[in-house]
């Protein structure tokens, strides 16, 4: 089965070597299908996701919540995800 949309986002990991610091960021992606929701290490049954949420944060990004019957998940995001939201609410 193809996947309906696909949503960009990332996890910011912190690295201590030594006596330094360092900050990764990992890109990843969230895929839709008619039947679920896939992310890097979960997958959410459709019929068990609430709702999409968004709330932008400072110069630009934001975070892309996911309710589902298990709580609320959240996502950062650099782009706007409301291609993907859509893409949700109309299955």
């Amino acid at each position: 089965m193809n996947w309906v949309a696909v949503q960009p986002y990332y996890k910011i990991n912190r690295v201590v070597d030594g006596i330094e610091q360092r900050t990764e960021e990992q890109g990843r992606e969230m895929f839709l299908y008619e039947d679920r929701i896939v992310t890097k290490y979960r997958e959410f049954p459709i019929n068990q996701v609430f709702d999409l949420s968004y709330r932008p944060m400072g110069d630009g990004g934001g975070f892309l919540y996911l309710h589902t019957q298990q709580g609320v998940y959240s996502y950062t995001v650099k782009d706007d995800p409301g291609s993907f939201i859509s893409a949700f609410k109309n299955l």
